[in-house]
């Protein structure tokens, strides 16, 4: 049944959002995917907002939630994420991360806007990721929204404008601060990271800003928009929403 929404236009807008495919830390060991929260709670506000949504990754494929973010997961780190919870125990949302199409496939005329979700995986497969950086600068060029959050707000070290400087020169942005790689180093006993975003953010001449560790927190610079960490997926999918102004 179809809802009745009181819009401008009938088109739906579209959203592209990516997560990173599966891989294994240099720094622990571990087995490393996307975090579960900066999608599904990403995809909530845009389904509830009449956005269409289809989930890409860099390589395509099946795609795996990092543990740790994963509601049903032993630690119980995650296991207040209902909405997390809500997409795991719906068959077709689920579906959609077993066979996702490759960024190759994305055609930035298709939609109005992307973003980038984050988790341990960016961090050791992002920064190598080329066709992911000069898609991101096909969409910022292209005036389209252009959305990271937590460690997937690293991909945007590696874009580039048509004039050869850093994306984020000059920009306000936020992602995973160094006080919450702080709290997560101490955590695991060892270095989780093999660099810090801020870091480098601040290198490139970005204004990074941050709220209190791990509070939901998000910021717009134009059309560029970050988010800070897990717990702002939601905050960064309603600042997508108000930029498009739909």
């Amino acid at each position: 049944m179809s809802r009745n929404i009181d819009t401008v236009t009938t088109k739906a807008k579209r959203v592209a959002i990516i997560v990173a495919n599966p891989a294994v830390s240099s720094t622990t060991g571990w087995p490393v995917g996307f975090w579960a929260s900066e999608l599904t709670h990403a995809y909530h506000e845009l389904q509830l907002s009449g956005y269409e949504t289809t989930i890409f990754s860099p390589a395509g494929g099946k795609v795996d939630f990092d543990a740790l973010s994963d509601p049903r997961d032993e630690s119980g780190y995650s296991a207040e994420d209902i909405v997390s919870l809500g997409f795991i125990h719906t068959p077709a949302l689920m579906q959609l991360l077993e066979d996702t199409p490759s960024i190759a496939e994305l055609r930035v005329a298709d939609f109005d806007a992307v973003i980038v979700a984050g988790g341990q995986s960016p961090m050791f497969t992002f920064p190598e990721a080329q066709d992911l950086h000069r898609l991101l600068a096909e969409f910022y060029e292209n005036e389209k929204v252009t959305a990271a959050l937590c460690h997937g707000v690293c991909a945007l070290l590696y874009v580039k404008t048509a004039d050869g400087q850093p994306l984020i020169a000059g920009k306000t942005i936020t992602g995973f601060a160094n006080s919450e790689e702080d709290f997560a180093d101490q955590v695991v006993g060892q270095k989780v990271m093999p660099f810090r975003i801020e870091d480098e953010a601040k290198k490139l001449g970005a204004n990074f800003i941050a709220a209190g560790a791990f509070k939901p927190f998000a910021v717009r610079d134009g059309r560029l928009i970050t988010g800070q960490q897990q717990y702002s997926g939601a905050a960064t999918a309603r600042l997508v929403v108000e930029a498009l102004g739909v």
